[in-house]
């Protein structure tokens, strides 16, 4: 009887409190209580599958396995095992999934890459056998231990296939030497094995999301692209979703299975019709507009085969491009998952690992040669690498945050920080906001498909259109505004407790004269129009002031508006005017 009244109990605590499996309902992925859930997420690229572009190293070593051949000849197999230790061990920690938690994400999708779950086919000493690693499954129990307690979804993402599924082989970990998944039944069967081992691992966890079964598939069975953008029926892709959705069916008939097209993910030629009813389609989103027509062939397909679609990656453009892609996609009831978490020396992502001097030395070696470092300094500088990527060692990247949640939601602005006045207010520390509420800008977002855009022409500090570098003025927070045109604005808020009047240290440097700023609040002008000088050279930082600026008690949206521009800004000092307050 005791024994009855415990298991009810449990049943129907789990009834009660749990959220139930992700599943499809029609076109909307639901949780168990039928509430229909919008996936906010974020991918953590790098820390099961390195990409050359995420270290810097994409130039000469872009896929895996010659990142870490290059790695080899320096400091020896020993040490370059001990590196990926400290590598795999700092990337990503609980502090990490309870940082994404409070940020506001709901979910992470894992880009898993086969070596760390089971050996090669090469290196298996019976053809055919499956050697399961315990490294990949303890990174992912943890892992789902961590998104649990955040009540934080995990999709399970196979980004590394056994062989590579891509002839873009930074992706994939794709060594053209060694036969494809396409170009090997043994590649396949093992890739069908790991699902089905996944799938037994965790088919009871109703915080696994989903089986993302396969990423960004690029490869040309028929067609004329290398990619598969051209393949008309993608008939190989097809028989091995089948294939892994069976086997994973098998075992486990309560999560999600996410599959992608062709081409990067989006061509779906051939794809359909759909063979299971809990399924969901993934599209990915890079550098295009943010319009219905960007994603209507996706929209299509939801109404056709009334399934849901998910906006599985997506990311690498500037804050004005990811507000309006999150709003074109929430607004049309689709998930999303952005790109990456942690890259070295990032600006477009959540966190950027700071690079070192030491580190900069060795790539320098790795591209252009020269004297080789020694075995010390090299292992060093890469495990110094390995330890900035901890939580407590990265740049949170708040502007990036910020556009990614609360842009979405709002034109508001908001302070970047809290300036004291009288003091310094530097000119990189202006509002977070939207492009024409916290700043304007001309060239903000990158559409590649037109042309390439640089938003950010310094590549510094925030990822807003507003150009920013680093800045080498004796006072200094590390950066300055540059790049400047004629009619961009900053804005700074201030809150202040009584009116002051304030004189205002322009700080710039311009190699030709002829600048001009002004000061304006919502209601105008409330400064006159100073021209700047030439000060001798972009590095040659000068000061103009303007007297007597007249701040109101309370809230001040104060923009600099810069009338003519050609010149770049550090900071401005606000400084007591001694003429007291202005007659009105």
């Amino acid at each position: 009887m005791k024994k009855n009244l415990l298991l009810l109990f449990i049943f129907l605590s789990f009834s009660c409190f749990s959220q139930g499996y992700l599943h499809r309902n029609g076109q909307n992925i639901e949780d168990g209580n039928a509430k229909n859930i919008v996936l906010r997420g974020l991918g953590l690229g790098g820390w099961m599958v390195q990409e050359g572009y995420m270290l810097k190293t994409g130039s000469f070593a872009g896929p895996q396995y010659k990142i870490k051949q290059k790695i080899t000849d320096l400091i020896g197999a020993k040490n370059t095992e001990k590196f990926y230790e400290a590598y795999k061990k700092n990337g990503i920690t609980k502090k990490d999934i309870d940082s994404l938690a409070a940020w506001g994400f709901n979910s992470i999708r894992l880009p898993m890459h086969y070596n760390l779950y089971t050996l090669p086919i090469e290196q298996e000493t019976v053809a055919g056998q499956n050697t399961w690693l315990d490294e990949g499954f303890k990174m992912t129990d943890d892992l789902l231990n961590w998104c649990a307690a955040n009540k934080i979804y995990l999709i399970l993402d196979l980004h590394a296939a056994p062989g590579g599924q891509g002839n873009d082989a930074n992706i994939s970990d794709y060594d053209t030497t060694k036969p494809s998944l396409w170009q090997s039944m043994a590649n396949q069967d093992k890739m069908v094995a790991l699902w089905k081992k996944l799938a037994l691992r965790y088919k009871d966890n109703p915080w696994i999301g989903g089986y993302d079964i396969i990423n960004e598939p690029n490869w040309n069975f028929t067609g004329t692209n290398q990619n598969g953008c051209d393949e008309m029926s993608n008939s190989p892709l097809r028989a091995l979703e089948i294939r892994v959705t069976n086997a994973i069916r098998e075992v486990d008939t309560n999560h999600l299975i996410i599959i992608e097209g062709n081409c990067w993910g989006n061509n779906y030629n051939g794809i359909f019709p759909l063979w299971d009813e809990n399924m969901a389609l993934s599209f990915h989103k890079y550098w295009n507009h943010n319009d219905i027509a960007s994603i209507q062939k996706m929209l299509d397909y939801r109404a056709q085969y009334n399934v849901p679609i998910w906006m599985g990656e997506s990311g690498e453009n500037s804050n004005v491009w990811f507000q309006e892609a999150i709003s074109l996609v929430e607004s049309n009831n689709i998930g999303w998952a952005f790109w990456p978490m942690k890259k070295i020396d990032n600006l477009a992502g959540v966190t950027s690992v700071s690079i070192t001097p030491e580190y900069k030395q060795l790539l320098q070696y790795w591209e252009k040669g020269g004297v080789k470092p020694s075995v010390d300094f090299s292992k060093s500088a890469l495990m110094q690498i390995a330890e900035n990527y901890k939580m407590e060692k990265v740049t949170v990247k708040h502007d990036v945050i910020d556009a990614m949640f609360r842009q979405v939601q709002t034109s508001d602005t908001k302070k970047y920080k809290n300036h004291s006045l009288p003091g310094k207010v530097f000119a990189t520390e202006y509002d977070l906001g939207q492009n024409g509420y916290a700043y304007f800008d001309k060239d903000v977002i990158n559409y590649q498909g037109t042309k390439f855009t640089k938003w950010n022409k310094g590549g510094a500090m925030r990822n807003d259109g507003v150009d920013i570098q680093s800045c080498k003025d004796k006072i200094t927070n590390g950066f300055n505004v540059c790049f400047i045109e004629d009619n961009e604005w900053l804005q700074y808020t201030f809150d202040l407790s009584a009116e002051k009047v304030f004189d205002v240290d322009i700080r710039y440097s311009s190699d030709v004269a002829g600048g001009k700023l002004y000061l304006e609040d919502e209601k105008g002008k409330i400064a006159e129009t100073i021209t700047i000088p030439s000060s001798g050279g972009l590095n040659i930082w000068k000061t103009v002031t303007l007297k007597n600026v007249v701040l109101k008690k309370g809230t001040n949206k104060i923009k600099v508006h810069f009338e003519k521009g050609n010149f770049n800004l550090n900071f401005l000092e606000f400084k007591n005017s001694g003429t007291g307050l202005k007659n009105k």
